[in-house]
């Protein structure tokens, strides 16, 4: 298969000696397989024959390779070398590789050292199997009950039963005093889970969780950010679909302002979630909970031209994929909000907040301004708390004091 990225006339004898000469070809064929071109194609293999020659001269079995190793071989490498962009990502995707042929054993998990550290993987845990919370809500989580544990405790022996409700206050405060409202709200509510969770494990005598103090909502004192529906339909007109980027993107763009869903649950979206039989779309969203949605015809029609015409062959199972190699799913969020942005731009709209939850907003705002209700609102946009419902609310009244009349005999 290395033979995809090479003329001819090239010898490859080279690049099939050494302890990683017998598996390039079935890396070769996962390059080829993730749609990159011949160039880096090319690149990535030769890095590849560099780690093997290094192996050997180490006198490092291919079955003891992991991520300590390669980390030395790129230090090593860019001492000497000076380093490129990719060469981490490329020997990752080559330990995978290895791994799931069972030539190199499976990564263990890290080593407990200490009862923060313990706490820490139960509380992992809890989070991900009991409350079913994603990976990035524990990369939100972990850390913010490490630092309580570690602020609270250094290098002293851990006594959960000592912990008071100064420490969860002081904690907070030192936590909150230099960042923004959003990461201080994030922190509050991150520290009430775990000290939710001590108290249920019995850690804690006290449910020290409503000792947390409350962070003002923003939400609360200013209206949520919203595009009108002449603005919404602007923005989709102008998203050019004359290419398999512009497929993609109308169809993203689609699935946010019609349905309103999140970037997340736009990102992790299975082909196998769409019912094109029933018209149905099966969303996985907060909390592993999963919803059936009605595809609307626009939305349905999009989709099937970028799976017929846009998106590219590949194994993964998501519905979006990068255009560029590697071909695979987006990696975040992020995504989705880029391509919201570059849509905002090319119909010359500026809105302060420019991420993908703005076109969730103003579906919730459009259909508020229709007359449904709020509970009908909270229905389509799954929302598991009235009150997330109720910030629309803001926008109800000032449109009402827009129409009011003045009062008879008031000041003019």
């Amino acid at each position: 298969m290395i033979e995809h990225f090479y003329s001819a006339y090239d010898d490859l004898r080279p690049l099939r000696r050494g302890l990683l000469g017998p598996h390039m070809d079935s890396f070769a064929a996962r390059l080829s397989k993730q749609g990159y071109c011949k160039y880096y194609g090319r690149q990535k293999i030769e890095l590849v024959a560099d780690l093997s020659r290094w192996l050997e001269r180490k006198n490092i079995r291919a079955a003891e390779l992991n991520e300590q190793r390669i980390h030395v071989f790129l230090a090593a490498r860019s001492k000497a070398h000076g380093c490129t962009g990719g060469e981490k990502s490329t020997l990752a995707l080559l330990l995978r590789s290895l791994r799931e042929g069972g030539i190199v054993p499976a990564a263990l998990p890290p080593a407990v050292r200490g009862p923060i550290d313990l706490l820490e993987r139960q509380y992992a845990q809890f989070l991900s199997e009991e409350r079913g919370l994603s990976q990035s809500t524990l990369r939100h989580y972990l850390p913010v009950a490490r630092d309580f544990l570690s602020q609270r405790f250094g290098v002293q022996k851990v006594r959960l039963k000592e912990l008071h409700s100064k420490d969860v206050t002081g904690f907070i405060l030192r936590q909150t005093s230099s960042t923004a409202r959003g990461q201080a709200q994030r922190s509050t509510g991150a520290l009430r889970s775990f000290l939710g969770f001590l108290y249920q494990r019995g850690h804690l005598a006290t449910n020290l969780s409503a000792c947390v103090p409350a962070v003002a909502n923003v939400r609360q004192l200013d209206l949520p950010q919203f595009l009108p529906p002449e603005q919404v339909e602007r923005l989709l007109q102008r998203c050019d679909q004359s290419s398999p980027v512009g497929l993609r993107d109308y169809a993203v763009l689609l699935l946010l302002a019609r349905l309103g869903l999140r970037a997340g649950e736009v990102v992790h979206l299975s082909l196998d979630a769409i019912n094109w039989e029933a018209g149905e779309v099966l969303v996985r969203g907060k909390s592993s909970r999963d919803d059936r949605l009605p595809l609307p015809q626009d939305v349905g029609q999009a989709l099937a031209n970028y799976l017929r015409k846009g998106r590219p062959e590949c194994s993964s199972r998501r519905v979006f994929l990068r255009i560029k190699a590697p071909r695979q799913g987006f990696s975040s969020s992020v995504a989705i909000c880029n391509i919201v942005r570059r849509a905002l731009k090319q119909a010359q709209l500026s809105p302060h907040f420019k991420g993908a939850h703005l076109l969730r907003r103003s579906l919730a705002t459009t259909m508020l301004r229709g007359g449904a209700s709020f509970a009908q609102i909270g229905q389509i946009l799954r929302h598991q708390q009235a009150q997330t419902t109720e910030i629309y609310a803001k926008v109800h009244l000032t449109a009402l004091r827009a129409l009011a009349q003045p009062w008879p005999g008031g000041a003019r």
